[in-house]
Formats: C-alpha cells, structure tokens, sequence
C-alpha cells in the first residue's frame, strides 16, 4: 500500500527522538534569526516569522514524506530526478538573479532554490540505481559511470548558477553514498588520481570572487576589509563570546551589524557570541545526536534501499554541519553552505524536513514491513 496503515504500530514505533531533536533545533534557529535581526528596522514580515512559516511549510512535506511508502517514493526517483532538471534549466533561463547569482525561481509570493531540492532528489535517485544494481563485490570504475553522470548533469547546472557550495554538497553526497556502498580500491586510487590532476582545470574555470574565497581562506587578513571580512568578523564574534557567552541580545558583533550573513551562513557565530562555548557545545551536540540517529536508522533498517536513503540523509545533513562549522571557524573557504535547521532559507529548510520525514518513514517500517 501506498500510504502507512493508521494502527497502533504507528504511533508505538514512531521515532518521537527524532521529530524532538529536529524541533528543538529549528525553535532555536527562530530564536537565533530573531535575535539576529532585531535591531533591524524594516516594513516588510521579519525573518525570524518568515522562517517560523517555512518550517510549517517543510511540517507539511515531512507528513507527506513520512505517509507515503518508501519504496513507493523509490519507484519514482527517476522521475524526481528529471523534474528537478527541468527546474534547474528553468533557472538558467528564467531564474531571479541577486548579488551576481541567478539561483532562485519565482512563484508569485514564493521564491524557491532548486539546488537545494537536488541535494534530496540525488539521495533518492542513487539509492534507486544502487537497489536495482546490487553487488555482492565492490564497485568498479566502470560500474559507477552512470551514476557518475547522474551527478555530473545536475553538478553542471548549479555550478552555471554559480553555485559553488550546493555544487561540491552533491558531488560529496555522491561520493559518501558510493563509499559506503563500496568502491574497489583500485578504481578508488583512478579517482582520486583524476581528482588531483583536475584541480589546476578547475581552478581556470572558477569565477574571480570563487577564487579569493579560497585565497582568503589561506590567508583572511590578506584582505581584512574586503573578501576576508566575513571570516575575520566571524572568528571575533565566536571568541568574544567566552565560555558562556555574552547572553541573549547582547552580541555586540551581532547587534552592530559588523557580522555579515548573520542569518544565513554564519548563524552559528551569532549564537556562539551570546551563548558562548557551553551553548556552542550544547547545539553542536544536538546535531551530532542527530545524525548517529540516523546512522542507527541506517544500520537497523530492513531493506537496502532504507538503509542507502537513511544513510545519504545523514550524510547530508553531517557535511552540512562541517562545512559550515569549518566556514564559520576560517578552517575552511566560504561557500555558502548553510547549518542545517539553524540558518534562514526556505527551499534548504522545506527540503531538510521533507529528508526528516523520509528518515522517520524508514525508521516507523522498520518495525512494520517483514523481510
């Protein structure tokens, strides 16, 4: 059947940890947002209410993500797949553009980011061709050509955006999906060749600003008042925060505005400056408990393909987290990857809780579906 059976397995098995974690994460990304934005003087709905209706939105595709069989779902990857090409050609052609990015697609009063939507439509379209092509011995090169163009057609189209961050997010989600299917170690070191021999291509390629993000990344104060800003400010604003922060609305790099994309990218600065290393740890810990429920998920689901989309949902919500972590502490260049149910975005959170309600879909059958 299509649709779960409302018996009283259901709610007995339903994976209440789960939706608590995602809550209790999103609630204080309102809090944060709102905090973030409240010296802020503007006509239109303040974000943090903004944010507040997404997150019904996405409560809405996680009931409808969670209702519907997985494997029903499974029966429609490729379908997914193409719908969410033909989304990002759109943009290409009739994308709203800002701050040099054409990203977004129009919809009267709704905006939305394709890109985004792609991070979960190749999870379910990997675990779909790696369901049908079950292998009892690693993969060879050879065997991961298709999927490899599965990624490379939708990598292309958001790179053309340009989307550089979205772009490495579905080319590692691939890779860790592929890895923990099993690659031969042989066609392992090929790609890995390939990789280093691509880097100086790649780098011609770039855009000028992409180009000083990494450069900055090596050296921020190179150029503290123009591309390493964003890093510089965000490491004073984590430091200044102590150990137990500098308490709710009282972030002086926050409240000031010297902190850029503080509702977006560098959320997590914002609330390391009031909340300090014990907040910072406490938040980091919520969403470490999150993925290793979903590893567990993974590692007690009943079939191959649960246990491939547990996986790949884990692992996109863990890259999320450190590379933006790795962004917000200048480990890593700025990509402009967001923390997952934290940062301000409405297609990233719709999506995260559409993947949440898949994940509960695959835990709740655990327990209902026999082998």
């Amino acid at each position: 059947m299509i649709f779960l059976k409302f018996d009283r397995r259901i709610f007995q098995h339903f994976d209440w940890t789960l939706l608590g974690l995602v809550l209790a994460i999103c609630g204080i990304g309102v809090v944060n947002i709102y905090s973030s934005g409240v010296s802020q003087v503007d006509s239109v709905a303040p974000l943090y209410l903004k944010q507040l209706q997404w997150i019904l939105v996405g409560l809405v595709f996680m009931v409808i993500m969670f209702l519907i069989d997985y494997r029903v779902i499974n029966e429609f990857a490729y379908v997914i797949y193409g719908a969410t090409l033909v989304l990002l050609v759109a943009v290409m052609i009739f994308g709203h553009a800002s701050h040099g990015a054409q990203r977004w697609l129009v919809f009267g009063p709704i905006t939305v980011q394709p890109s985004e939507l792609a991070k979960l439509m190749l999870i379910l379209v990997l675990a779909r061709y790696f369901d049908d092509h079950k292998s009892m011995e690693p993969y060879k090169l050879r065997e991961l050509l298709i999927p490899m163009v599965l990624v490379a057609v939708p990598f292309v189209l958001v790179l053309k955006q340009p989307d550089l961050g979205t772009g490495l997010m579905l080319v590692i989600i691939a890779a860790s999906i592929a890895l923990f299917m099993g690659v031969n170690w042989k066609s392992l070191l090929i790609a890995f060749g390939a990789f280093l021999c691509m880097i100086p291509l790649a780098w011609h390629f770039l855009k000028d600003y992409q180009k000083e993000r990494l450069l900055t990344f090596l050296a921020p104060e190179r150029d503290p008042l123009g591309t390493g800003y964003h890093i510089l400010q965000s490491m004073i604003a984590i430091g200044s925060g102590g150990f137990f922060g500098k308490g709710f609305l009282k972030g002086s790099q926050t409240q000031l505005k010297f902190l850029p994309e503080q509702q977006t990218d560098f959320v997590f600065s914002v609330f390391a400056e009031e909340w300090g290393f014990v907040g910072g740890m406490i938040l980091l810990s919520m969403l470490l408990s999150l993925i290793v429920w979903g590893l567990k998920i993974a590692l007690h689901s009943k079939d191959l393909l649960g246990t491939m989309l547990a996986f790949g949902i884990s692992a996109l919500i863990a890259w999320q987290v450190i590379i933006n972590m790795g962004m917000v502490l200048g480990l890593l260049p700025v990509v402009g990857i967001p923390l997952p149910f934290m940062s301000y975005g409405g297609s990233a959170m719709v999506t995260l809780l559409a993947a949440v309600g898949l994940l509960m879909n695959v835990s709740v059958r655990r327990f209902i579906l026999q082998r």
